[in-house]
């Protein structure tokens, strides 16, 4: 089976500063969540951008299906593409079911069909139904996060991209929306590409990490098998989750004691 998304030695540079992404080989599989961890300036949402053609490659090639997204129409391939990212953008003049069916509207769905949509979708992401006539300000941030995710699966895509999705969220609103997307990846069959400043993470949602320095692809494989990477940056980035444990359960004996 070929690969949903596949990057073949794609370099991107913005004038005469070193490459934003430099020969760059990924493969991504159908139905595969990969999460894309690195710092800031690592290059990560760069490779986001690449794929739905919000940038164009320098040099190598995009492939989407199979297809060489520069010669696809880059309006049809983004509406054929979900994207979540962090802040949402919600249209603030807008219901949370016009929000949801914005990209359903532009193909031309039958209204039924949109309405039928966004009730299916509201329900996907456990928002009760009363909220299709809601506007995003009288939402918190975590269901204007759920919203966001609903508008990105609207048009029934197979591929969804996140830029930092839950990134802004509090930590029990951002654990559960993780857990529901993971869910929802599942037994839709996605395949998800999810860019996170955080480790743990990437290891508790993702079938597979990719890590990302200064441009460069520096590891990638399954969060069990990253564990034993050799790379410093690497083993200082999976230490994080342990170390942070630690102090957790040092300032609770302190706590206790």
């Amino acid at each position: 089976m070929q690969p949903a998304i596949s990057l073949i030695d794609v370099t991107k540079r913005y004038g005469d500063a070193p490459p934003a992404l430099a020969r760059a080989n990924v493969r991504v599989g159908t139905r595969e969540f990969l999460a894309v961890v690195g710092g800031s300036g690592s290059g990560k949402t760069t490779l986001l951008r690449l794929i739905n053609r919000l940038s164009e490659p320098t040099e190598g090639v995009v492939l989407v299906r199979g297809t060489n997204v520069q010669e696809m129409d880059a309006i049809t391939l983004r509406r054929s593409i979900g994207y979540v990212f962090q802040g949402v953008g919600l249209f603030p003049h807008l219901t949370v079911a016009e929000n949801i069916t914005i990209t359903p509207k532009l193909l031309r769905w039958a209204t039924a069909r949109q309405q039928a949509r966004a009730a299916e979708l509201l329900n996907l992401v456990r928002l009760d139904a009363s909220y299709a006539s809601r506007l995003p300000h009288e939402l918190s941030g975590g269901e204007r996060q759920r919203v966001g995710v609903a508008r990105a699966l609207a048009a029934e895509p197979d591929i969804v991209l996140m830029d930092e999705p839950f990134g802004a969220l509090d930590p029990l609103t951002r654990d559960a929306l993780g857990g529901d997307y993971r869910r929802m990846h599942d037994t839709l069959g996605l395949t998800s590409i999810m860019i996170t400043h955080d480790m743990l993470e990437a290891m508790l949602l993702a079938d597979r990490i990719i890590v990302m320095q200064r441009g460069q692809l520096i590891a990638e494989g399954a969060p069990a098998a990253l564990l034993q990477h050799e790379h410093p940056y690497v083993r200082e980035l999976m230490a994080t989750p342990r170390r942070q444990a630690e102090r957790l359960a040092a300032f609770l004996d302190a706590r206790t004691s």
